[in-house]
């Protein structure tokens, strides 16, 4: 029978935490490995044996950040019966999330790791590729808008309604990242909605 390790001395969700909140504020290139092993509370041979990587457990964190603060405007997309509110609700869950108090004014998705060596280009592309995911989230629900009659005409092109408000939706969190406050940020979704008729009209 194999000897048993040492069992563990952390909580792993506790750890997890705490790296999400160090990315969060430094960025992928910005945080270290020592510096995760600080903020953890581990060693770094813990965190290798316990999360991988620094890019395995970036990932970790990149899907414990899905389920926390990305959870909001998804929800409002989904859950909003009428395709105009849903797509005003995930805007303005987006606002909420990025301007918390608690937490850094951006949101990962879009300013973790925008830019960098090299050596990190496959962070970027599945930061890119979580990217894709929201905007294919956006242009499901328009296409169930249309299913569900929401339209009085079928829009021509739901593909560029999706992606421009993914695009307000990524620019909200620059905008926040560069100090704009909530009320500025809903400016912008008054006018992203304003929008709206002309875009879904055909």
């Amino acid at each position: 029978m194999a000897a048993r390790g040492r069992p563990r001395t952390f909580d792993p969700d506790i750890a997890l935490r705490k790296a999400l909140d160090l990315f969060w504020e430094r960025g992928y290139e910005g945080t270290s490995l020592n510096d995760l092993a600080e903020a953890m509370g581990i060693a770094s041979a813990s965190i290798y044996a316990c999360f991988g990587s620094k890019q395995e457990l970036f990932r970790k964190v990149m899907v414990l950040y899905g389920k926390t603060s990305g959870e909001p405007p998804r929800r409002a997309l989904r859950e909003e019966p009428a395709t105009r509110a849903a797509i005003e609700a995930m805007l303005r869950a987006t606002a909420d999330e990025i301007t918390r108090p608690d937490a850094p004014h951006y949101c990962m998705l879009v300013l973790a790791a925008p830019t960098g060596a090299v050596e990190n280009h496959e962070v970027r592309e599945f930061l890119a590729d979580l990217r894709r995911g929201q905007f294919a989230a956006i242009r499901d629900r328009l296409a169930r808008g249309v299913a569900d009659g929401d339209f009085t005409a079928v829009p021509t092109d739901l593909d560029a309604i999706a992606r421009y408000y993914t695009t307000v939706v990524q620019g909200l969190s620059t905008q926040a990242r560069d100090g704009a406050t909530r009320p500025e940020l809903e400016a912008v979704i008054t006018c992203a909605m304003a929008a709206w008729d002309a875009l879904a009209s055909g």
